[in-house]
């Protein structure tokens, strides 16, 4: 270190660059020194306070949490059977389509039991900033029997929300099912943009009131141009699912698929919600689909991102298949 050499009897105080003469046995510059202990204490507890919060912060939005949520839920399914092991990872509001929506508890409790093996392996996933509400994606493979033609190959969806223990609970899932894939789907997990956080609102409602009128807002639009309304909502790498088809990612190939597929759709919002760090939401809701000449009815879940410049995309949709009225 270069520059002039403090003069003898004289220091530097490191915490508030007060330049302090040593005189040890005055009685004020003892006091002084004494405060200046508690003041280390304190900043210095201060500093260990800080740290733990953010290692708090950055545990609870880490997306391997939500991660290891589904790990758990396919280990669950494994030891208890998907019966038990969709009783145990669901939360009291959690909901499957079957093909209507209805409460993972009320079906499960209602029924002797689900047969086969259900396996799932994540391939897409996000947590909100405050880590209440997160969604993971991927692959399935169901199987009732002993041989490989005995497979169903597809890809799920679900929804996670944090409970009072801040752990993950299943709040929706469903998915589709498609021929097996040819590839593996391109591996996406991301942990959140703190930058995109908007402050909650005072009114706990706000919230659920302003993705509603978007999932409108954009089921409206559908019903004008369906094409149009994809250019505009779908986030560049956004996933679309539909049943029969492996999932496609990005812009350009959504709205490839639904123009070659001479697909229009015509869609109502049926609930929503929301993370408090108003960055990610999922809505649901039913769809009538015209695929060329052919109509059918579809459930349909959404999950929205807010952008840098606070307007909601869709990041995911998937379309699962219910008779027709």
């Amino acid at each position: 270190m270069t520059g002039k050499k403090a003069p003898t009897g004289v220091k530097f105080n490191c915490l508030n660059n007060v330049r302090l003469k040593s005189r040890p046995h005055s009685a004020k510059i003892v006091k002084l020194t004494e405060s200046q202990k508690v003041m280390k204490k304190l900043i210095l507890a201060a500093i260990i306070v800080t740290s733990s919060i953010k290692i708090v912060i950055a545990q609870s939005t880490d997306v391997n949490r939500v991660l290891d949520a589904d790990k758990s839920f396919n280990k669950l399914i494994e030891k208890k059977g998907i019966k038990g092991g969709f009783l145990a990872a669901a939360a009291p509001e959690g909901l499957v389509f079957k093909p209507d929506p209805v409460k993972i508890t009320d079906f499960y409790t209602n029924i002797d039991g689900q047969p086969g093996s259900l396996s799932m392996h994540p391939n897409f996933a996000r947590i909100a900033v405050n880590g209440d509400l997160a969604f993971t994606a991927g692959s399935y493979v169901y199987q009732n029997g002993n041989n490989d033609t005995d497979k169903v190959f597809g890809d799920y969806v679900s929804v996670w929300h944090a409970d009072d223990d801040n752990k993950f609970k299943l709040l929706m899932n469903l998915g589709i099912q498609h021929p097996e894939a040819e590839q593996e789907s391109i591996t996406d997990f991301k942990n959140p943009d703190a930058s995109k956080n908007v402050a909650p609102s005072k009114d706990p409602f706000s919230g659920k009131r302003i993705i509603m009128a978007t999932d409108n807002l954009f089921n409206h639009s559908l019903s004008i141009s369906t094409l149009a309304s994809y250019k505009e909502f779908l986030s560049p790498e956004g996933r679309f699912y539909f049943p029969g088809f492996e999932p496609m990612t990005g812009q350009d190939k959504v709205m490839k698929f639904i123009n070659n597929e001479s697909i229009t759709i015509t869609a109502q919002t049926t609930n929503a919600g929301r993370s408090t760090s108003n960055d990610l939401a999922y809505t649901y809701g039913r769809a009538r689909i015209k695929k060329g000449e052919i109509v059918s009815n579809y459930n349909y879940v959404r999950i929205w991102e807010i952008d840098a410049n606070h307007r909601w995309n869709i990041l995911l949709e998937v379309f699962s298949a219910i008779e027709n009225d």
